[in-house]
């Protein structure tokens, strides 16, 4: 832990890039994987106006951009294998696959769901084979839905391989597939199920391996431990979960943390929301990150019997932090949030960026999505 809090204490912003429209709030963000080269990496953020964008993560100066409106979007992921393919989810009941070598802004692919599909969580298997993305809860219903991710040119949209409707009862808030796995799934959902699937099985109650209850809204699942045999969830009401899925069929507890409000349980800094987690696979450890209101950042290491704070990272944010993502390949942080700024934070980077820009937003939420009717699928084995 010693050497983890020392590479922390050192992060600085390294870079700042700021939104054209000060009321852009900054929801997601993915990078890219596959490059070799440090420097050719891009950001690829997801933005409440209804916009892809990819950025320099050297230079932080945007790239491209990809426009999906009208409908809003629900996540940003890259492929595993390819650095210029981008997917996105989005309300309309369609995964959509951009391809930064591609002149104009307009989806390569389209990956379409069932009429009543509203997708509000997806994410690409690890071989990039296979998509999934939750929906809405519509009527009784709520689907995982499935793909076969490879990106075949010149056609204009696919269809399901099919869906799981049984194993969630309400919105399906996360969806993340195993790091290393491909035919392993981690979701959560507003019924407080964080459900893992063996996706190689003929049908979903065999494909469904092991289910944890967070008792409450879940709204970030993750992977975690050694081997990545551990899942990890933050709860909308802040909460922290963890367990050891090595434990399902034995007589040991499966719990290895539990904490129903994290804005109360740990000494040192005042945290408002927790923004993300992230397992550091070179340190074993799990680091969770905590927002305040006025868009300070605290690191956090997580334990098997407390949570400790590491840092708190200010001067960066001026309003809430709304997603974050981890590098682990150079210890360095990348931040977005509410007050349309983008920042770059690296261990003893010198802060040579402007200061922090006090918030402008627009005293209005995110857009509602839209409801539709509902039908019913299967996933079916895979040929």
């Amino acid at each position: 832990m010693e050497v983890l809090e020392e590479q922390l204490w050192h992060l600085n912003i390294a870079k700042r890039s700021t939104m054209k429209d000060s009321t852009t709030y900054v929801l997601d963000i993915d990078v890219s994987k596959s490059t070799e080269e440090q420097n050719s990496q891009i950001i690829a953020i997801l933005c409440s106006d209804k916009a892809v964008r990819l950025y320099n993560k050297e230079t932080m100066t945007c790239l491209q951009e990809y426009n999906a409106r009208p409908a809003v979007l629900s996540g940003v992921r890259f492929s595993h294998t390819n650095s210029n393919l981008v997917f996105s989810a989005c309300s309309d009941g369609a995964v959509r696959l951009w391809d930064a070598r591609v002149s104009g802004t307009g989806a390569v692919q389209a990956y379409t769901g069932y009429p009543s599909n509203v997708f509000i969580s997806f994410d690409v298997s690890c071989n990039d084979l296979v998509i999934c993305a939750g929906t809405e809860k519509v009527d009784e219903d709520a689907f995982l839905v499935f793909w076969d991710g490879r990106y075949t040119p010149n056609t204009e949209s696919k269809e399901p391989l099919g869906s799981y409707s049984e194993s969630h009862d309400d919105d399906i808030t996360q969806v993340c597939f195993h790091p290393t796995n491909p035919n392993l799934v981690a979701t959560g959902s507003t019924d407080g199920l964080v459900n893992v699937f063996d996706i190689n099985e003929n049908n979903e109650d065999d494909a469904l391996t092991s289910t944890c209850n967070s008792e409450s809204s879940v709204n970030i699942v993750g992977w975690a431990g050694r081997d990545y045999k551990q899942v990890y969830c933050l709860t909308h009401t802040e909460g922290f979960l963890w367990w050891d899925l090595e434990q399902v069929d034995t007589e040991e507890p499966i719990t290895l943390c539990k904490i129903e409000d994290m804005r109360e349980n740990v000494s040192g800094c005042s945290i408002d929301y927790l923004i993300s987690g992230f397992y550091q696979k070179r340190r074993n450890s799990l680091l969770l990150l905590g927002g305040s209101q006025g868009g300070d950042i605290s690191l956090l290491n997580c334990g098997l019997d407390k949570v400790t704070h590491l840092k708190t990272l200010t001067g960066g944010h001026s309003d809430i932090v709304r997603s974050a993502y981890w590098c682990e390949g150079d210890d360095s942080l990348i931040t977005g949030g509410e007050d349309a700024q983008l920042l770059l934070w690296k261990p003893k980077a010198i802060g040579t960026s402007p200061k922090k820009k006090n918030s402008m937003k627009m005293a209005s939420s995110v857009q509602q999505r839209v409801k539709v009717h509902s039908a019913k699928s299967f996933l079916t084995k895979q040929k």
